[in-house]
């Protein structure tokens, strides 16, 4: 049991290091912020072209071909 927690070392982090982030940190959140934003504003475009229904609309029945009949010219 003591070789394990010798191995397990200290876990006590301090010094004068500890509770500080680095800029880079901050500068990584930054920009996966700004490509999370950029990303929702495209998708919105995106999501505005669709139409309104994925449906194919209704044709009338006179424009439908019936079947023994030529289309007329």
């Amino acid at each position: 049991m003591n070789q394990l927690l010798l191995a397990a070392g200290d876990n006590n982090p301090a010094g004068p290091e500890f509770g500080e982030a680095s800029p880079l940190g901050l500068f990584i959140i930054l920009l996966l912020l700004i490509g999370t934003i950029l990303l929702v504003r495209s998708m919105n475009g995106h999501i505005k072209r669709l139409p309104e229904s994925f449906d194919e609309p209704a044709e009338a029945p006179e424009a439908q071909e019936q079947p023994g009949k030529k289309p007329e010219d």
